[in-house]
């Protein structure tokens, strides 16, 4: 009898995971689907973790992370990388000869992937190798409202009416704005080859062995930086230097940065070059190796 009622409890769990996260990403640790899956990726959540067996949820597409200080020339690098569609969320790319498109509401972004997954569907292939969103911090903020509505779906939230889901007691709306952002993200992973994710860049102070260290983290709340920068193939940081720009993938105790690719790990590419006419060559081909 305790078992059965054990087994009630978690399909019940399961469901409610199922209603945040998208039917089929949760499975049990028994489900023959695990094998199936070739990449995870850690949800934040130690109950969910362990749901399967420490693993957490099933990764799709290939993801970087490019980060770097505001007016760096991220928006343009992206300009400059064939098929890359740029989803703008603040606007950094309308002064460009860019493959853009504007969204400013979270249903900018869920119609811009319904037409995306339409057109994909329609003709059997992918239309944009590469989709980038542009910027990370911008997508926080778009993502309260969408958090809000995954708070209402569980059963201790369908009664809420507040208008920020930020102030609910002991941090806990916060595990539904990391979990809004990560399904924004993943929509758009599985639309494309390589998912780009720009970001600004600020400083954190940790304690390490009892002293402060300062280290660079994504410019977003809590620990959404780290759980996303953690998720991604690649982090790398964008800086200028003279007449060039570089993207660094040489990461450090105190960084973000690093690169699973053996070609990319502790390497500083120089990734464009301007002349004196402000012409830019951009080697995006050091980042992404030809097929």
């Amino acid at each position: 009898m305790a078992k059965k009622q054990k087994t009630e409890e978690t399909n019940e769990k399961l469901l409610q995971l199922e209603a945040l996260f998208g039917k089929g990403t949760i499975v049990t640790a028994s489900s023959k689907k695990l094998t199936d899956v070739k990449e995870w990726c850690k949800t934040g959540s130690l109950t969910l973790d362990l749901a399967t067996n420490g693993k957490g949820i099933p990764k799709n597409g290939m993801a970087t992370c490019i980060l770097g200080k505001e007016s760096s020339g991220k928006t343009t690098l992206l300009s400059k990388l064939d098929n890359c569609l740029i989803v703008d969320l603040e606007g950094g790319s309308e002064f460009l000869e860019a493959l853009s498109i504007q969204a400013r509401t979270i249903e900018d972004l869920g119609n811009i992937s319904r037409a995306i997954g339409e057109e994909a569907a329609k003709t059997g292939n992918k239309p944009y190798k590469y989709i980038a969103i542009d910027n990370a911090t911008r997508l926080e903020e778009m993502c309260l409202g969408y958090a809000k509505v995954l708070y209402r779906q569980t059963p201790m939230g369908k009664s809420y009416n507040g208008d920020d889901i930020r102030t609910l007691p002991n941090g806990s709306g916060y595990m539904y704005l990391r979990m809004a952002v990560r399904k924004v993200i993943d929509m758009f992973r599985n639309l494309c080859d390589n998912f780009i994710l720009i970001g600004h860049t600020k400083e954190k102070m940790i304690n390490k062995e009892g002293e402060e260290l300062s280290e660079m983290a994504l410019d977003l709340v809590g620990k959404l930086g780290d759980i996303v920068c953690g998720e991604a193939d690649a982090v790398g940081y964008v800086y200028r230097k003279k007449n060039e720009t570089h993207i660094s993938f040489e990461g450090g105790d105190n960084s973000v940065i690093e690169a699973r690719a053996p070609h990319l790990r502790g390497k500083n590419i120089v990734v464009a070059e301007s002349d004196e006419n402000n012409n830019i060559t951009t080697y995006w081909n050091k980042v992404y190796l030809p097929e």
